[in-house]
């Protein structure tokens, strides 16, 4: 199972991971103060530094076992803390939850954007042959290992940043989505939450408990891949169109 370690490519990918859960927490709790409610902020948790946001079992021990073992385990931070009391009252209360919950997915996919942006730029710089450069996106974006961008010739420096950018495009997609399911402690289920008729919060309510073990389960048992694979897929193939456009493959 541990064969085929390869520690600079977890180094890459768990700097990858620590730099979007502290965005994602970050941004929480950013929204939160913009919203008027200052609890997060007074607990230091409205900054970068990933030691304010770090949860033992989410952002170790599955993770870091994800990337040594090749099984798609997902991070995760010690969630903001919101007092719903404290939120602007030109929001509903729900509608201010669904406004803080979505600011933590909504960071992920801009930091993928910008994220792709800088990877075609720096192919753009690395492999001035037209034919070379979408061969070159791939690579970066889809290498397994670090090694695989070595045996290019590029230079450390460039192997390191096009392996990083390729990370964290990937990264902030994935933490994106898998936020943005309905279930549990996930930020979608506070989206959905706040956009729900008053007559459904009742059983919406009494189903959350159990759609956060059943979380635990999809996550676990590998399920988590196959139901958000085919989204994955989709928005891959949007960004290869999309790295085609300006690279002029």
């Amino acid at each position: 199972m541990f064969d085929n370690i390869s520690i600079p490519t977890i180094l890459v990918s768990y700097v990858a991971l620590l730099f979007s859960l502290s965005v994602h927490e970050a941004s929480h709790a950013s929204m939160a103060y913009y919203l008027e409610d200052d609890t997060a902020a007074r607990l230091g948790r409205m900054t970068l530094n990933p030691l304010a946001h770090m949860d033992p079992l989410g952002t170790f021990v599955f993770p870091l076992l994800g990337m040594a073992t090749g099984f798609p385990f997902i991070g995760w931070a010690k969630p903001v803390p919101v007092d719903p009391r404290n939120l602007t009252r030109r929001f509903t209360q729900r509608g201010g939850l669904a406004i803080v919950s979505a600011a933590g997915p909504a960071s992920n996919l801009a930091l993928a954007m910008v994220f792709l942006t800088l990877l075609i730029i720096l192919v753009k710089i690395v492999a001035p042959p037209p034919a070379l450069e979408i061969r070159l996106f791939e690579h970066a974006l889809f290498a397994r290992k670090v090694e695989n961008l070595q045996a290019l010739e590029l230079g450390t420096p460039m192997t390191l940043a096009l392996a990083l950018t390729g990370r964290l495009v990937l990264i902030n997609i994935g933490l994106a989505l898998f936020n943005l399911l309905p279930m549990g402690p996930l930020d979608g289920a506070g989206i959905l939450r706040g956009m729900l008729p008053w007559r459904w919060l009742p059983k919406f309510d009494r189903i959350q408990p159990w759609m956060g073990g059943a979380l635990i389960v999809v996550a676990l048992t590998g399920l988590l891949g196959y139901v958000l694979g085919p989204v994955f897929g989709v928005i891959l193939s949007g960004i290869e169109s999309i790295a085609r456009l300006f690279l002029g493959a």
